[in-house]
């Protein structure tokens, strides 16, 4: 068995107990959750439990550091430089995490467990991180039987810092977050290790005994994402959240995004909406998505709903050693471009001039692309549709492929790729957070949200797709 416990969770798990639902948080939207005036609980002994995906790095909210939980001014559980922070009270020193978590395609499991009746003091504020215990950068425990400023009768908040100012704002996927009132929690009371792949998942957790102020947020039900499951009625107030922030990418089905740690050689996006989003930095961004592909066939979409610079979008994909790189404009009508081996050409030859011209010679904000990836024929075939319709009238590409990239030359798996000098683009892999592309048409499997009916036998980029095909 191949053990991956300090492995982040894809979502690769597909069988077993299903996580239907997360929760988009956005920092722009000020999107945060919080449970109002509670009765005061166990200050001394408690645990809080989420599954997290990153959804952006470089996007920094304005206080600096994205809280996962903050309770009153002292009270304080946060990033900071990607490393986890954890502050008991007002005269504790910040509890910090050795390890860093950076990977925007990965779901967490995080877990802190707190009892301050303990008698060994390292025993008392435990952080375990996919199952693992992870080690504090300093030994500034708790004394015994102290009380927090935990579990107070002030707002508890989820995904921003105490009073919600806006400035310590969470960008992500949250899911399963649990409280327990009166239980320090081990990880396996939370989740366990899959018996083939070694890999952390979730649990049932039905049987969690959740205490009087204790929760369970499933954000199942579209139309109370604040309730909660535990029992107590102890449901979250919601903030700038709608049903629109209802996702269906989970630690048990992972959706591609864009990936937040690809640098496209100006600097990292600025990447919103639960990482399907890039706006503009006007340098000609690069995006690449999280997920890479050598065989299966795949579907997504994009739309732009910026009117400048509509002639400089490009998409496509890119091989897995060549990441990045544009060096000419493309020109006008080029919807597909190759440079240094960056998108395909229609022989496989690499090109610093516009690889395939579909007649069009320009688009306007609202139009759809849609992309679908072959990588079942050889050499492999990736088609472009333009408001659901094939382009092009050039004499040597009959079916109106976009081009292939011959298999002796490719450097496998392929990634999700797109370029442009634009702002306002939108990504959707399955999971759209935009209405323009949600038109209710899933694949073959039931899995996405798309504008268009994939193409038969053309599958959403997600994991319980990839555990089937990829």
């Amino acid at each position: 068995m191949e053990t991956l416990q300090r492995t982040a969770n894809r979502g690769s798990i597909s069988t077993g107990y299903d996580i239907d639902n997360s929760l988009k948080l956005e920092i722009d939207n000020n999107e945060w959750i919080y449970r109002s005036s509670p009765t005061a609980g166990n200050r001394k002994t408690f645990t809080i439990s989420l599954w997290l995906k990153r959804a952006c790095l470089g996007h920094t909210p304005a206080g600096g550091d994205e809280y996962l939980a903050g309770q009153g001014s002292n009270a304080r559980y946060h990033f900071a430089n990607d490393t986890v922070r954890f502050m008991f009270e007002s005269n504790s020193t910040e509890l910090e995490s050795t390890r860093v978590l950076r990977d925007s395609s990965a779901w967490y499991h995080i877990v802190l467990a707190v009892d301050t009746t303990q008698g060994t003091a390292a025993d008392r504020v435990k952080l375990y991180i996919n199952g693992e215990q992870e080690a504090w950068n300093n030994t500034e425990y708790p004394s015994l039987n102290q009380e927090s400023d935990w579990m107070n009768t002030q707002n508890l908040y989820i995904g921003t810092r105490y009073a919600g100012d806006g400035d310590n704002d969470l960008a992500g996927y949250i899911s399963e977050v649990v409280v327990l009132d009166g239980t320090q929690a081990s990880p396996t009371d939370l989740g366990e290790y899959d018996e083939d792949s070694g890999i952390w998942k979730p649990k049932d957790l039905s049987g969690l005994t959740f205490g009087s102020e204790g929760f369970y947020y499933k954000f199942d039900n579209a139309g109370s994402l604040g309730e909660d499951s535990s029992g107590n009625g102890n449901d979250a107030t919601l903030n700038n959240i709608t049903s629109a922030n209802q996702a269906t990418d989970t630690p048990t089905n992972n959706f591609c995004t864009i990936n937040a740690l690809v640098d496209n050689g100006f600097a990292i996006w600025s990447l919103t909406e639960g990482g399907t989003r890039g706006p503009d930095t006007n340098e000609g961004n690069t995006s690449v998505g999280t997920f890479a592909v050598s065989k299966g066939k795949w579907y997504w979409e994009g739309v732009t709903t910026a009117a400048t610079g509509l002639n400089y979008w490009k998409w496509g994909i890119t091989r897995v050693d060549m990441q990045q790189g544009f060096s000419d404009d493309p020109g006008t009508g080029s919807a597909w471009y190759s440079a240094e081996d960056t998108f395909l050409t229609q022989t496989g030859v690499a090109s610093e001039s516009p690889a395939y011209d579909t007649g069009i010679t320009s688009y306007t904000v609202g139009d759809i692309w849609s992309i679908s990836l072959n990588c079942d024929v050889n050499p492999y075939e990736i088609t472009l549709r333009f408001n659901n319709s094939v382009p092009g009238t050039a004499a040597n590409n009959t079916d109106r492929s976009v081009g292939t990239f011959a298999s002796a030359d490719a450097v496998m798996p392929y990634f999700f790729l797109m370029s442009s000098s634009s702002d306002n683009t939108w990504h959707n892999f399955g999971n759209p957070f935009i209405v323009t592309l949600s038109g209710g048409n899933t694949d073959e499997n039931g899995y996405g949200d798309f504008k268009y009916a994939p193409p038969s036998g053309y599958y959403a980029l997600c994991t319980k797709n990839l555990a089937e095909f990829g």
